[in-house]
């Protein structure tokens, strides 16, 4: 499955948005379509660098 993550490459850079491949949901789970999210200060501060 195809999905696009905001990945931190490197502290005091932008994220950058990329594509990742994903395994499907296996027996027992469910997939869960995220509409929006935060990061945390601890997450903000420690990629400022």
């Amino acid at each position: 499955m195809k999905a696009r993550a905001a990945v931190a490459v490197e502290a005091g850079k932008p994220l950058e948005i990329v594509d990742v491949d994903l395994e499907g949901p296996r027996a027992g789970e469910v997939l869960v379509e995220v509409k929006a999210t935060g990061i945390c200060h601890t997450d903000a501060f420690t990629l400022s660098g």
